[in-house]
């Protein structure tokens, strides 16, 4: 895996933009610990995302980025934001970053787009990117419906750019694999979210190491919009209004507010605990620098 020789990084790892998660200071903590730590921009406004890149670059002097959901009214204006403060990658899902990728170039922005298809891996290829973020079914979140297994090679095959394996990895079995595969290197989420350094609630890190390995489960794919968490009464409620035949702005009133419980509270009965199928592999809390070697050394130890 190379991928950290385009950055200047240690270790071909991206961190997930996790958004009301992924803040100035913990993607400072992971750069600072030899990833591309990435500030998730989904869960804030133009001037959050100002606030949180100073934030980071008080905490770092290593590159990291920013994932900008362009859904976000405020897509446009952060869009400029990342081009005045001077960071080094740019990561967008929710839609097509075609009009802001030259503009982002010219300021020294590599740009990797999320996909979850190989149509869309072509489309954005073609506006000029940089690389792209091939994410499977198994991460945690806003998913699509190819298995990492089965999209990363296809994504490597339709594009002549450097593909990120992201979805099911928390092991350097699973980097092997992502490498030969095609991938030039790794995005982690899950299994970060155990670590000493994110800002999560306890309670959401003890949910997360008690997890097994049926203990997530895909909500809201009734309505088109999939989103993978951990098993608890409010993903059953949730389940059982689907089945019912609830419509989307139903649904989307009946979880509004339930990441920031699960991340803010701690509520682990009626907060949106998002988690990947790899959350069983989560054994126990510990420093960001410390999941980064052990990932490093398990996958130079098959890679040679």
């Amino acid at each position: 895996m190379n991928i950290n020789k385009m950055f200047g990084i240690e270790f071909p790892i991206f961190q997930g933009g996790m958004a009301n998660i992924a803040t100035g200071e913990f993607a400072a903590a992971v750069s600072n610990a030899g990833a591309m730590g990435i500030i998730g921009a989904g869960g804030m406004d133009s001037a959050d995302l100002r606030e949180n890149i100073r934030r980071c670059k008080d905490r770092t002097a290593r590159p990291f980025g920013v994932n900008i959901m362009l859904m976000n009214p405020c897509a446009d204006e952060m869009a400029e934001i990342v081009c005045r403060e001077g960071v080094s990658l740019v990561t967008t899902g929710a839609g097509n970053p075609g009009k802001y990728v030259e503009r982002w170039k010219k300021a020294g922005i590599r740009v990797f787009p999320v996909v979850s298809s190989v149509a869309l891996a072509r489309r954005l290829a073609a506006s000029g990117v940089d690389g792209l973020i091939a994410e499977g079914c198994e991460s945690g979140g806003h998913i699509g419906e190819l298995t990492t297994m089965t999209l990363v090679p296809q994504v490597a095959d339709a594009v002549d750019l450097p593909v990120i394996a992201a979805g099911g990895i928390a092991g350097g079995r699973q980097m092997a694999a992502a490498e030969i595969l095609g991938a030039s290197g790794v995005q982690i989420g899950t299994i970060l979210l155990a670590s000493e350094e994110c800002p999560i609630h306890q309670n959401y890190k003890d949910a997360l190491i008690r997890a097994k390995d049926n203990d997530t489960v895909v909500t809201g794919r009734t309505v088109g919009a999939p989103v993978r968490i951990l098993k608890n009464p409010m993903a059953r409620e949730y389940l059982r209004k689907e089945r019912a035949g609830a419509e989307k702005m139903e649904l989307e009133a009946f979880t509004l507010g339930s990441l920031r419980k699960a991340v803010m509270e701690g509520d682990v009965r009626n907060g949106s605990l998002m988690a990947g199928q790899v959350a069983s592999q989560i054994k126990e809390i510990r420093p960001v620098r410390e999941i980064l070697e052990q990932l490093e050394k398990e996958y130079e130890e098959i890679a040679g």
